[in-house]
C-alpha cells in the first residue's frame, strides 16, 4: 500500500502534457469471455510504457467504477500518446486488433478514451493526507506552502 503524505502537497510538470482518460465498461456482465480480456490487455502496456520512458509516457493511476475500469494517464505529449497508439513494435495493436475481433460492435464491452492537452502552467493539484495520487505521480510532489497555499497561485503565482 502507497505511503500516506500528512500534510497538504502539490504537484507540477515541465511544460505542457497530455491528460489521457482511457476506460472500458462491461454492459453483459456475464460475457466473461468478452471482458476479462479487455482487463487483462491493460496491464502488459503500462508496464511496456514504464519500462521505456522514451515513448513519452509520464504516469498512470487506475480507477474502478461499476461496471467499469477507467486509467488516468500523463504523457509529455499528443504525439507520444498518438504515436505509441499507433506503433507496430507496441502492446497496444494487438490488444486494439484483438478487441475488434472478439467484441467488434457486439454490445457486450464498451470502450472509451478522452485526450486533453494542457498548457504549461494551466493546470493547479492539491493532496492531503494522501499517498502520490494522479498528478503527483507523473510530475513532482511538494509542500503546498507560501504561495502554493491557494488554488489560485498555484495556477498563476503572479496572482494576489
Amino acid at each position: 500500500m502507497p505511503t500516506v503524505q500528512p500534510g497538504r502537497f502539490t504537484s507540477r510538470i515541465e511544460g505542457p502534457f497530455v491528460v489521457f482518460l482511457i476506460g472500458f465498461r462491461i454492459n453483459r456482465p456475464l460475457a466473461f469471455n468478452k471482458w476479462i480480456p479487455v482487463a487483462k490487455a491493460m496491464g502488459p502496456m503500462i508496464r511496456e510504457l514504464y519500462a521505456n520512458p522514451q515513448l513519452g509516457f509520464l504516469a498512470a493511476q487506475p480507477s474502478l467504477y461499476w461496471p467499469g475500469i477507467m486509467m488516468l494517464q500523463y504523457w509529455r505529449s499528443f504525439d507520444h500518446l498518438v504515436n505509441y497508439a499507433h506503433s507496430r513494435d507496441a502492446a497496444h495493436l494487438p490488444a486494439w486488433k484483438a478487441f475488434n475481433q472478439s467484441v467488434g460492435d457486439d454490445g457486450s464491452v464498451g470502450i472509451w478514451h478522452e485526450t486533453y492537452q494542457v498548457a504549461a502552467g494551466q493546470y493547479e493539484s492539491i493532496y492531503a493526507n494522501m499517498p502520490r495520487f494522479g498528478h503527483a505521480l507523473a510530475g513532482t510532489h511538494e509542500p503546498a506552502t507560501g504561495h502554493l497555499r491557494d488554488a489560485r497561485t498555484r495556477m498563476d503565482p503572479n496572482a494576489n
